[in-house]
């Protein structure tokens, strides 16, 4: 068994304060496995002042390990600032997919019932994002135009991981894009799961319009899905799907790149919130989706003991709140750090529990 490198991508704000919280952890005293971490520095400042060169070394350090863990970084909008390090992460370790999955929090009440878990694959290249856009005219006659592209590939990609992740989890694929619209643009999205169902019989599908996708959404309870979506379509419905679970705090994401076979290359692990700025230094923030975020990236390690690591992470922070040991966020009263340190006692007993079964 090697020692596996992960690469951690430090950030800005409450992002990085939650971090520090996944990476205690995820050490190996706590996991008594053994990992290395690489850090770099993506915080605002340090992308200035190299002039997003650190963030490109991040990139290939990325495509080097084919582990990494990032913190919510900020992203200025002045025009010719640094701009987002997400976009240059993504195009450098060709990220495909987006993968968010809500799930149930212990004590926590849902939304309308649900309760069986609802994965996003979204689309993470092409679509809205990076769109050529410009306007003509004048007044009221001026006019706003964009230009937006999907690729073969990526249509694949997202519909092949769909129907993959859906045998895996023994859930639906469920919803899609608005083909009768747009036959030519979103109709490819459409051609490319009739295919993947078609390569995978024994997985249900359901194809609706993404506006009775959402609608259907509402009403749902107890069957597990897979929603594959374009780009824009997915940003909205990933966020839709953690709120109703209770919090966009509760689980993490993934940004997946792939090889030619369609198996994952590069997993980067995040919350998917901001860096909260109102929040840094009061230690109140939630870390559980930075702490998931740590036992997601495990699961793309082939080991039984990190595979073993990984299911500990993700029992412990949900027993953990089940227990009544919340953030404010969640109706609680623990603070951040003391949150973690419940995870950590947690893990710590279940994996020695575990050793005595074996």
């Amino acid at each position: 068994m090697g020692k596996h490198t992960i690469v951690v991508l430090e950030g800005d704000q409450t992002g990085q304060e939650l971090l520090v919280e996944a990476l205690r952890v995820l050490s190996p005293a706590v996991l008594r496995y053994e990992l290395d971490f690489v850090y770099f520095d993506l915080s605002l400042a340090q992308r200035r002042d190299t002039k997003n060169k650190i963030v490109y070394e991040a990139a290939a350090a990325l495509n080097q390990f084919g582990l990494g863990i990032k913190a919510a970084t900020i992203t200025p909008e002045a025009k010719g600032d640094v701009g987002s390090p997400n976009a240059i992460l993504r195009d450098e370790i060709r990220g495909e997919v987006i993968l968010r999955t809500g799930r149930r929090i212990p004590s926590v009440r849902p939304f309308g019932g649900v309760y069986a878990p609802i994965t996003v694959v979204r689309m993470a290249v092409d679509d809205a994002y990076n769109a050529k856009e410009w306007r003509e005219g004048e007044g009221l006659d001026e006019k706003a135009y964009r230009t937006e592209k999907l690729s073969r590939r990526t249509c694949r990609v997202v519909a092949e991981y769909s129907f993959r992740h859906a045998a895996r989890v023994g859930a639906k694929v469920f919803g899609g894009p608005k083909y009768t619209v747009s036959p030519i643009y979103e109709g490819m999205f459409k051609e490319e799961l009739d295919a993947a169902a078609e390569r995978h019989p024994t997985v249900p599908y359901d194809p609706q319009l993404i506006d009775a996708t959402y609608a259907l959404l509402l009403g749902t309870s107890g069957e597990a899905l897979v929603i594959p979506t374009l780009n824009r379509d997915g940003d909205v419905m990933s966020d839709l799907v953690m709120q109703m679970f209770g919090s966009i705090a509760g689980a993490e994401s993934q940004v997946l790149g792939f090889d030619d076979n369609w198996r994952v290359r590069v997993a980067m692990t995040e919350a998917p919130h901001g860096t909260a700025p109102s929040l840094q230094g009061k230690n109140i923030a939630n870390p559980m989706a930075m702490i998931l975020a740590g036992a997601a990236l495990l699961t793309h390690i082939e080991e039984p003991e990190a595979q073993r690591c990984s299911r500990a992470i993700y029992e412990s922070t949900l027993e953990a709140v089940h227990q009544g040991i919340k953030t404010a966020d969640l109706g609680g009263h623990s603070t951040t750090t003391e949150f973690t340190d419940e995870v950590i006692r947690r893990v710590k007993t279940k994996l020695e529990v575990w050793d005595t079964l074996r």
